[in-house]
């Protein structure tokens, strides 16, 4: 054996190929790993669209008996459906920048503070506008109903440029903002906030805008399961390929060696 390492194999002590070698051995490891990670990535999206599901189907609970001033939402509460009586405060209204409907087209989500009979807020998304002027014009909305009223909605825990990818913009024009956040906003009105906020789905807007939220998509598991799987093959097929490489390179230098060697010459010549 070591007279096979020292002579046929010999090349794999060669700079470059101790450079492959340890390179292949990286890749080993961080491919199982990303492997590993996009399984993650599956469960949680099978686990996120079973909330999604389970929190359609339940019967609307009152907002206040799953939410509160400072409070987070909690993972089984998302999406849940909740109701709120009261009326909206359109005077302290603001728009969401760079929101898109279900078309794609890009334009303002709507948020309106909605005064509760206790005087504390719930903020209410009512929907998406088209950005039909300049962006630092604030956008014609239509009104909501008046009056005392009752809302239903899905409950949403507050945004944040970790979870959206959405950079919280510094300078907006007035009553714009990027991100909702129900602390920023009990901040701004002075009030008790309750955390969190809704997408109404009821009752529907007159006239058809704001457009409402539609619900969201929770039958597609996306293709993690499949992407973790084409990982976990790379790591295998990398000493796969490995070792035909080196069998390749033993074979070329075999050959090589041979055309070099110049044939005996006949006897008695």
């Amino acid at each position: 054996m070591p007279s096979t390492v020292n002579g046929v194999y010999r090349f794999l002590l060669s700079r470059q190929w101790v450079i492959l070698t340890l390179v292949a051995l990286a890749l080993i490891p961080t491919m199982i790993k990303l492997g590993f990670w996009q399984l993650h990535r599956h469960e949680h999206k099978v686990a996120l669209n079973t909330v999604i599901s389970d929190s359609l189907a339940a019967k609307p609970v009152p907002a206040e008996s799953v939410t509160a001033p400072d409070r987070q939402i909690r993972d089984d509460d998302l999406f849940r459906r909740v109701t709120a009586k009261g009326r909206f405060d359109t005077a302290h209204e603001e728009v969401v920048r760079r929101r898109t409907n279900a078309d794609g087209e890009v334009g303002y989500h709507v948020l309106t503070p909605f005064v509760l009979d206790d005087g504390r807020v719930l903020m209410v998304n009512r929907g998406w506008v088209p950005a039909d002027g300049a962006q630092t014009a604030f956008p014609k909305i239509p009104a909501p109903a008046s009056g005392e009223i009752t809302v239903t909605g899905r409950l949403m825990a507050d945004q944040t440029t970790a979870e959206s990818g959405i950079k919280n913009v510094r300078g907006l024009p007035a009553r714009q903002v990027m991100l909702i956040s129900s602390g920023q906003e009990a901040r701004r009105l002075g009030k008790p906030v309750l955390g969190g906020y809704i997408e109404q789905t009821a009752p529907a807007p007159r006239g058809g805008s704001p457009e409402l939220i539609p619900d969201p998509e929770h039958s597609d598991i996306g293709p993690h399961m499949a992407y973790a799987i084409q990982w976990w093959l790379f790591s295998a097929g990398v000493p796969v390929g490995w070792v035909v490489l080196v069998r390749r390179e033993r074979r070329d230098r075999a050959e090589a060696a041979a055309q070099s060697t110049p044939e005996a010459e006949p006897a008695g010549v």
